[in-house]
């Protein structure tokens, strides 16, 4: 089948190459002239794992294109996914604007029947609105679909190559025959579709999204309890996970979650909510508890030094908002970066992957080390920010030699905590009880 993806960010590139790895005809359009040439040259524009291996393999197999020209791709196909931005707008409503104007567009340009397929997170009723744009300047017949996508980044290909499930929201038997025979390589696997009506659909999207949020949430404020009462969060979070009801996903207590998805979709069902006269309690909960918890290893590097870090080195292990991407939105890196900085503290900071693009951001407002020990030199205390494999098994003798204090403020809770005392390290992880006090 002839495919096109509008958009060529995280979710269009993945969601386009896994369908050109299906066997279809995939035609990538963006409007990033540079973007697009870069493509055509087998430049994979983000990073993710094992992205590029299937990316130029599908560029050699003549399956994945890429172009500026819609019209041209339009032409050439009868499925068009929208995977364009929704980013949250002022009031934390998500911003349409990028897929309305592309709905107007295709409905100038389009000839024949097709299905367009809205592939990013919208609010519900999406799929009307874009129907009405699309209606409004054509005649010719097509149909509106909400097909979003569950993509965990750094395993973006994994699950898109092995979905748990697929969900469709359509009304039309035609489109809904359409989308089945596109998905059938992973049915035929017993990979369940889910069809439904395209409001359930949307909703689903920012239900599960909201839900997983929720429940980090939920782990990090029992952490936090945890220090108070003397209990260990990691033996809290086995003993929950155990029971099958719950599950060990998503049980991780940390420095808050960030990304692409999660914080913008918390604040977008908040603000849907409202529009209908009705609050998500709990998730207006969730959003403040996470503001506070990205940053809460902060009070306690000044309570380390006396109250006053005007001065002190930072080495920071990890700046992407997870391991595994470059990804750097709603990072808790950059939370605590600028508070740090606030606070007069100097920042050498390293994550060999997600760098650039945070030097696009602060530029020279932070120092950036070419490894993970080279961060260490004369560091007065140590911050792990991002949970990256390389940090997993360190050398504490080299890392001792390095800083001029033994200290790690970890926000990942990398460590067994019998492993730092060994080595001599005040460590201070979230949830568990502090060595070197």
């Amino acid at each position: 089948m002839n495919i096109t993806i509008v958009g060529t960010g995280y979710v269009g590139l993945v969601t386009g190459t896994t369908l050109a790895e299906l066997g279809n005809s995939v035609y990538c359009v963006d409007i990033d002239e540079k973007k697009v040439e870069g493509m055509k040259n087998g430049v994979v524009p983000i990073y993710e794992p094992n992205l590029e291996e299937m990316f130029l393999r599908n560029i050699q197999a003549e399956r994945l294109f890429f172009t500026t020209d819609l019209k041209e791709a339009l032409d050439k196909s009868e499925v068009i996914y929208l995977a364009l931005p929704t980013p949250p707008g002022g009031d934390g409503s998500a911003d349409l604007s990028y897929v309305i104007k592309v709905a107007n567009d295709i409905g100038e340009m389009m000839t024949g029947y097709k299905v367009v397929v809205n592939k990013s997170t919208v609010p519900v009723g999406t799929a009307d609105k874009v129907r009405e744009v699309i209606a409004s300047k054509t005649q010719i017949p097509f149909d509106v679909v909400s097909n979003p996508e569950f993509l965990r980044e750094g395993f973006a290909v994994e699950d898109s190559m092995n979905p748990a499930r697929v969900v469709v929201g359509c009304s039309s038997d035609k489109a809904k025959e359409i989308m089945a025979k596109i998905y059938q390589p992973f049915t035929n696997t017993g990979v369940p579709i889910i069809f439904m009506d395209e409001k359930s659909s949307e909703l689903t999207k920012y239900a599960a999204n909201s839900f997983l949020a929720v429940k980090i949430t939920f782990m990090n404020e029992i952490a936090n309890y945890c220090e108070k009462v003397g209990a260990d969060v990691d033996k809290v979070r086995l003993g929950m996970g155990s029971d099958d009801r719950i599950g060990h996903r998503f049980l991780f207590p940390g420095i808050g979650y960030g990304g692409s998805c999660f914080p913008k979709d918390v604040k977008a069902l908040i603000k849907s909510g409202k529009q209908e006269d009705f609050n998500f309690q709990i998730l207006e909960a969730t959003e403040n508890v996470n503001i506070a918890q990205k940053v809460i290893l902060v009070s306690e590097i000044e309570k380390y030094f006396g109250g006053n870090i005007e001065g002190k080195t930072i080495a920071m292990w990890g700046l992407a908002f997870k391991a595994n991407t470059d990804d750097i939105r709603e990072a808790s890196s950059l939370d605590n970066i600028d508070l740090l900085l606030k606070k007069g503290a100097k920042i050498v900071a390293y994550d060999a992957i997600a760098e650039d693009n945070v030097q696009k951001i602060l530029g020279d407002k932070i120092q950036y080390a070419k490894s993970m020990y080279e961060a260490l030199e004369n560091a007065d205390a140590l911050f792990i920010a991002t949970e990256w494999p390389e940090f997993k098994n360190p050398n504490f003798s080299l890392m001792a030699e390095k800083m001029k204090n033994k200290v790690i403020f970890d926000g990942r809770n990398m460590y067994p905590l019998e492993i730092p005392e060994q080595n001599g390290f005040f460590y201070k992880s979230i949830g568990r009880r502090t060595i070197g006090r």
